[in-house]
């Protein structure tokens, strides 16, 4: 049986992206920040999916961009639309979708984390061969960058999305069918300025990062944070 390593996303648009860095960002700045961050976490994500063997995915919105996306993607991913009302509803299809042709186990992220780098994927698969059936990498918002499924199982994301008990609601759904969970490293998305400034901090203090379009980005439009 083949694991998967799916990425979710959204077409770069104005207006439809990282809008909560709006202001300082234009929405046209916003977009073409998110499709920075979304080619490095791509790139990187191939590079991953390749070391663990894992089948590279990407799930994309709305659905009549997938030829588009299809396009900016690294060789060896499978491009799908995702389907559902809201972000758990997409999550939920795919897990669906994915168990249905028999991949497993399955790490889920998205596409606005450029700093989750190695060992964290390594670390998650790790904890479902040894035991956990959820496996998370928990944000400081409340929320996750990763989450990993030793199976496919429904029902873990049938609750609201983008809120400060993301992971809590999550692993409460987990235990509430006997499932083990898991926490690993912690990581962040970037949807705010204060993360800017956490992925600054990064940055200074550790080794290279695997998004140089991105601090390249922010570097040459100087939109980093004053303080």
């Amino acid at each position: 049986m083949t694991g998967a390593f799916v990425v979710f996303a959204k077409e770069p648009i104005p207006g439809a992206v990282k809008t909560r860095l709006c202001p300082p960002f234009s929405p046209l700045e916003a977009a073409d920040f998110y499709a920075c961050m979304l080619d490095d976490v791509l790139e990187y994500t191939a590079t991953l999916a390749a070391q663990l063997e894992l089948a590279p995915f990407l799930y994309v919105a709305p659905e009549e961009s997938v030829s588009r996306m299809a396009s900016r993607a690294p060789a060896g991913f499978e491009v799908r639309p995702q389907y559902g009302a809201d972000l758990g509803a997409r999550m939920e299809s795919a897990v669906r979708e994915l168990g249905a042709a028999g991949f497993a186990p399955l790490l889920l992220r998205g596409s606005d984390s450029p700093a989750l780098v190695e060992p964290t994927p390594s670390d998650a698969l790790a904890a479902l061969t040894d035991g956990a059936d959820v496996v998370a990498s928990p944000d400081p918002d409340g929320g996750y960058g990763l989450v990993g499924l030793r199976e496919p199982a429904m029902g873990l994301f049938e609750h609201r999305m983008s809120t400060e008990s993301v992971l809590a609601d999550t692993f409460a759904r987990a235990a509430s069918r006997s499932l083990r969970c898991a926490e690993i490293r912690q990581g962040f998305d970037i949807d705010t300025a204060d993360d800017l400034r956490r992925l600054r901090q990064v940055r200074r203090e550790g080794g290279p990062l695997p998004c140089s379009r991105t601090l390249a980005f922010l570097d040459e439009r100087g939109l980093w944070p004053d303080n």
